[in-house]
């Protein structure tokens, strides 16, 4: 009873208790903030060697002893070490974060190492030691350590003055000579740097303060956007308002993901070399760790859209044209026309057509490919009057309601859709965005109304088809949304259709 008594005594001298109830709050504290964990280790290590002591001024105190006031000096000391700890730890990760405010690791750092020393010195001050000696000491240990640790001290003031005026924050996308990736972590001795291949680069914080630093995606009162350029050679005998026009506004309109809106997408001839014109498409990055994938995306884009133009990228000049022999190149095109005109005769709005019908509209064919996220037919695009043959690949048809977009039906190989603006000049009644990557072939008005108006009958065989195409569609999306008052009926449908098709392509009464 009398060491237990003499425990809680000297207990009651440390203040204790106090320092207990901060480590209690410290604790339940790094529960709510993670990062604040590892400060509780040297916590743990000042509070066992508080314990340690305690318990030996008690057992002295118990026995006697004349030596139990040299055992409550460090006693003391660890203590106040460690209230020091759990004190930093409330401030910097619970009433801080409260008020929106985050000081820097090496700060906090930099906080409890003055303040430990200031503690113990105060401590050991008021104990009645003379620190004289001490201090005189220290300072020729310090000018012989500060010497001789000269990159060690600079890489720790690098990285204090780095924290400080937020030149490099951690996440910040940087350059520094031949590394490049996204900061990690800023260290007392060392800059962590994650780079996109999964290596960790430890760059000394020295080093950052002597080097041109490049921090990608970052300006004054901007969003954090990164510039990307895309050059690519287009085959000269293409104007370059038209290469322009059309890879602008394919890479605009598609929306490819981490492509920036604002500022949009943009078109540049930048050269001429001998057979080329030399193009670039700038875009803005706004995910700065997706710059390869979306590149990627973009180039993409660019390569379907100059192939549903009809143009080509650029072959070099020193290249070596092989011609083909007449009859391998007539092969050659027979076979591509024969697959067209299979696409022709899959398609049951042609199924009235005769052969020779076919064949011609087989040749007026225009390939036009699609890449996987690209939309195709815009719901209520008027100006567009065409139909699309799919020969591989899938694309989904979504139709707008009422300020919602609600998937139809999946189109394959094989199928077909804008009928209706082909024959009637009507609005696309959906949207259609491919799935995958699509072959596809584009069919304009200007080579059917070469057909039509030699066989002006065509009209009502095409507007049955159509009619019941527009049934078929009224059906689906009526099951998507029951409030919809049911359409016309097929017959009628037909009739109305009939009439669009003769005033469409001016075929005068029937």
């Amino acid at each position: 009873m009398a060491f237990l008594y003499a425990l809680w005594k000297e207990a009651l001298l440390a203040h204790t208790f106090w320092l207990l109830t901060a480590l209690v709050m410290a604790l339940i504290a790094s529960r709510l903030d993670m990062s604040s964990e590892p400060r509780l280790r040297p916590l743990g290590f000042f509070l066992s060697m508080h314990v340690l002591a305690l318990l030996g001024a008690a057992a002295l105190v118990v026995t006697g002893s004349s030596f139990v006031d040299e055992i409550r000096i460090p006693a003391a000391v660890f203590g106040g070490v460690a209230f020091v700890g759990a004190a930093a730890v409330l401030l910097f990760h619970v009433i801080l974060p409260r008020l929106r405010l985050r000081a820097p690791r090496i700060v906090e750092d930099v906080m409890v190492a003055i303040f430990s020393v200031v503690t113990a010195v105060s401590i050991m001050s008021r104990a009645g030691i003379n620190l004289s000696g001490l201090i005189a000491t220290s300072a020729v240990i310090t000018a012989i350590l500060g010497f001789s640790l000269q990159d060690v001290i600079g890489n720790v003031a690098g990285g204090l003055a780095l924290q400080l005026d937020s030149s490099i924050e951690v996440g910040d996308r940087i350059k520094v000579n031949d590394v490049s990736g996204r900061v990690a972590e800023i260290r007392w001795r060392c800059t962590v740097i994650e780079t996109g291949n999964g290596e960790t680069v430890l760059v000394p914080n020295n080093v950052l303060m002597r080097s041109q630093v490049t921090v990608f995606g970052r300006r004054q009162g901007k969003p954090a956007h990164l510039r990307r350029v895309i050059h690519f050679n287009v085959d000269f005998r293409y104007q370059p308002s038209d290469v322009i026009d059309v890879v602008r506004d394919a890479v605009k309109d598609a929306k490819v993901p981490n492509v920036a809106e604002d500022p949009a997408p943009s078109c540049v001839l930048v050269d001429l070399g001998e057979s080329y014109g030399r193009y670039a498409l700038r875009y803005w990055l706004t995910d700065l760790d997706m710059d390869a994938l979306t590149d990627s995306d973009v180039r993409t884009r660019i390569f379907f859209a100059l192939e549903r133009a009809g143009m080509h990228l650029a072959i070099p000049a020193a290249s070596v044209l092989v011609t083909e022999e007449a009859s391998r190149a007539a092969q050659k095109t027979a076979k591509r026309l024969s697959r067209r005109k299979h696409l022709i005769e899959m398609v049951p709005l042609f199924q009235a057509l005769s052969d020779a019908e076919r064949t011609e509209l087989a040749e007026q064919l225009k390939y036009a490919p699609f890449t996987r996220g690209e939309i195709i037919a815009h719901q209520g695009d008027a100006e567009h009057h065409c139909v699309h043959l799919i020969e591989d690949g899938t694309a989904l048809v979504r139709v707008t309601e009422n300020g919602r977009e609600l998937p139809v039906k999946k189109l394959g190989p094989g199928s077909f859709f804008g009928e209706m603006s082909l024959l009637t000049g009507s609005p696309r009644l959906a949207t259609v965005v491919a799935e995958t990557d699509v072959e596809c072939f584009r069919l304009e008005k200007g080579p059917f109304q070469r057909v039509i108006e030699k066989r002006p009958e065509l009209a009502r065989e095409l507007a049955g088809v159509l009619a019941q195409r527009a049934e078929e569609l009224r059906a689906a999306r009526q099951g998507i949304d029951t409030v919809n008052e049911a359409g016309p009926s097929v017959v009628k449908a037909e009739r109305d259709i009939f009439n669009r098709i003769r005033n469409f392509f001016e075929l005068g009464a029937p």
